[in-house]
């Protein structure tokens, strides 16, 4: 039942991932989270790093699309300036708002990514719908409001139960 919350992949941050290998293997688009994944829960724009990793991430081809369960006013405000479709108030895990980011970058789950920092939202998601997950380091975990806070307690319990049964191995 826990195999759901764990991540194919983990890594630091977003310019931790290795594009290249991801293009390699077919993948074409690519499902963020916006807060603690892409920026700190009360960033509210892109800094000059991230711009650039998102520029060469659509120069290289990848659909892109952010899917954040935050307000329409935040997600839009990120990512209207940076020319990124949206979708808001997505309810991770539940499975509608990832549909939807597929229907707009015209893709399948098997060609898509999914990118987050929490395992009980973007990767249970991703997971549910067959999308490669990859779970990053949360940037800002004191930036970060209750209900997060709550996975995050719920995370370390299941981390510790994936470690006692092996099913889950600390990154070299």
């Amino acid at each position: 039942m826990l195999e759901g919350l764990i991540p194919r992949l983990r890594v630091g941050t977003v310019y931790d991932i290795d594009l290249d290998l991801l293009q390699d293997k077919g993948y074409k688009g690519i499902i963020t989270d916006l807060d603690n994944t892409l920026v700190g829960a009360k960033d509210p724009l892109a800094n000059p790093k991230l711009e650039a990793w998102l520029e060469e991430v659509k120069r290289r081809g990848f659909k892109l699309v952010i899917v954040s369960n935050n307000n329409e006013h935040r997600v839009a405000h990120f990512a209207t300036p940076l020319d990124i479709q949206y979708v808001h108030a997505a309810r991770k895990p539940a499975l509608k708002a990832f549909h939807k980011a597929l229907r707009l970058m015209e893709l399948k789950p098997e060609e898509t990514i999914v990118i987050g920092d929490q395992m009980l939202t973007d990767v249970l998601g991703g997971n549910r719908m067959g999308m490669f997950t990859i779970l990053v380091q949360p940037i800002a975990i004191h930036d970060e409001g209750w209900t997060t806070r709550i996975n995050r307690r719920i995370e370390r319990i299941v981390t510790a139960r994936l470690r006692r049964t092996g099913k889950w191995h600390e990154e070299d």
